[in-house]
């Protein structure tokens, strides 16, 4: 070998072994990298790289920021499988069940011996931002995050979670907010509830571009390469649909919501966030329009004058806009704007909770919807295209209006008297631009119910293209019913002509 390579040789030796190669400790102490990572680990293997050596224990536990974020929805010790709490055999956690352990004890004990262990290690004091989505949580637990005055909590999800008194809860969160309450309380800011929790990420993971061996087919590695392929479009699918609220239009929140919640959001608008707002139909009292649009308000209906907004629609199908106006990011008031999914990551403030991400098309565009309750946009929105029509562009039609045009007077002769027939002239029918043809798709309007309902040419019945079950354009849904009725009599004929012969 010649010099110059045995040289070239030991230089790679020496910079692969010498000190000055980076290691994960140098890579960590690097406050920026440290800190734009730690947020996508579980707090087990956080304490896991900490327990190595004493130099990441100082580094991990001595550096702020570094538990701010904590995601307890992947911790195995916090699952809550059991199903009731009189399971008096049950041996949960090395305790038997008695009848000493109080409900809340019972459901929230995995989380408070979680709590626990970390107020221990002194962790949670450094908790801003904590995920509990799925798991049990009680509202005693939230009350008692609301009113510790050492907790640091300042962003909340509890989006599906188990064993929830409702209740409780508004109760829990009216009295946090009251106005006697004691200065810089609560440290609560934003509350994660009414929404979907997050789903995982989906794994991306390249196909392998090494060669097959000769006993793995062709076929095997054409559809590994399909599945990468599908992966890939259904993550640039999900992230291209955008944000909801802004982006998104349609239904937003799908859980029921309980009576109670929308005079909670309004007694807590000025100190905490939801991840929804009230809404702003002109028929409720807090809409900028009530009382200038001709509508029935809801308390005239012996309701709640407020409304949860369940719905994001954009400007109205006929006049582009709302009676209301629109809810517009950095134009409208704070306790105006809904927390975004996910739950920010490098940031536990409400400004970045609600932040949407900037257009990439379109510097002029704004960030902008209109939320909505589904009595206020009941008849008028179509659940295919999400176009809605305003109230001060279309009046719902009654059904006594309805009623009106379809039944008329006649005379013996079986025609319409003369004053039917001036009636009939001067009479503006309205058409509903809102109706349902199918039993299992939603209101829809009178384009996509065309594009939707077809008639069959046989008997003269109506179908859906999309819940058709057999239907086509020369067997409809009434041949359908009638084949399937004559086949099912023609088999009990065929039936009891056996018995008969046995």
């Amino acid at each position: 070998m010649a010099s110059g390579d045995l040289g070239s040789q030991h230089t790679r030796d020496f910079l692969e072994t010498s000190d000055f190669s980076p290691n994960l400790l140098d890579l960590l102490s690097n406050i920026l990298v440290l800190y734009q990572t730690v947020p996508y680990l579980p707090i087990s293997a956080i304490l896991n790289v900490a327990a190595t050596s004493r130099s990441f224990r100082q580094l991990l536990h001595n550096t702020p920021g570094v538990f701010r974020h904590l995601d307890l929805t992947r911790v195995s010790t916090a699952q809550f499988d059991i199903d009731g709490i009189d399971h008096g055999g049950e041996v949960w956690r090395n305790v038997q069940v008695d009848e000493n352990l109080t409900e809340d004890d019972f459901y929230s004990g995995p989380l408070r011996g979680i709590f626990s262990s970390l107020r221990r290690r002194n962790i949670l004091q450094h908790v801003n931002t904590l995920v509990l989505d799925g798991l049990s949580v009680t509202s005693e637990f939230v009350n008692d995050l609301l009113v510790d005055p050492s907790s640091r909590v300042r962003i909340l999800s509890i989006r599906e979670v188990k064993n929830l008194n409702e209740r409780k809860l508004m109760q829990s969160l009216r009295y946090a907010c009251r106005k006697s309450r004691p200065e810089d309380m609560p440290r609560l800011k934003a509350l994660y509830y009414f929404g979907k929790k997050d789903a995982p990420p989906l794994p991306m993971t390249a196909p392998s571009r090494h060669v097959a061996p000769a006993r793995v087919s062709r076929g095997a590695n054409i559809s590994a390469g399909w599945n990468y392929k599908s992966q890939h479009a259904l993550k640039e699918s999900i992230e291209g649909e955008g944000e909801d609220w802004y982006s998104r239009k349609g239904r937003m929140i799908s859980k029921p919501i309980a009576d109670g919640w929308a005079e909670t959001l309004l007694d807590c608008r000025e100190t905490l966030c939801f991840d929804t707002v009230l809404c702003t139909g002109p028929r409720h009292r807090n809409s900028p329009a009530f009382g200038k649009t001709l509508v029935t308000p809801v308390s005239a209906n012996g309701s709640s004058p407020w409304g949860v907004a369940t719905f994001a629609v954009g400007g109205c199908a006929s006049c582009g806009s709302a009676p209301e106006g629109f809810t517009v990011y950095g134009e409208s008031r704070a306790e105006e704007l809904p927390l975004l999914s996910p739950v920010p990551l490098h940031s536990s403030s409400v400004k970045s909770a609600t932040r949407p991400v900037p257009m990439m098309h379109g510097a002029g565009q704004r960030h902008e919807f209109v939320p909505r309750c589904l009595e206020c946009i009941r008849e008028r929105y179509c659940f295919s295209c999400n176009q809605w029509w305003c109230e001060a562009c279309y009046q719902v039609p009654s059904r006594e209006e309805l009623a009106m045009q379809h039944v008329h007077i006649v005379d013996e002769a079986n025609g319409l008297m003369d004053h039917e027939m001036a009636a009939l002239a001067q009479l503006k029918v309205k058409t509903p631009k809102i109706t349902r043809s199918c039993w299992e798709c939603e209101h829809n309007c009178l384009d996509c119910i065309a594009e939707t309902q077809k008639r069959c040419h046989r008997c003269g019945g109506g179908y859906c293209i999309i819940h058709h079950e057999g239907s086509t354009l020369k067997l409809g849904a009434r041949s359908v019913v009638d084949v399937g009725v004559l086949t099912f009599i023609n088999r009990q004929a065929l039936v009891r002509e056996r018995v008969i012969n046995d």
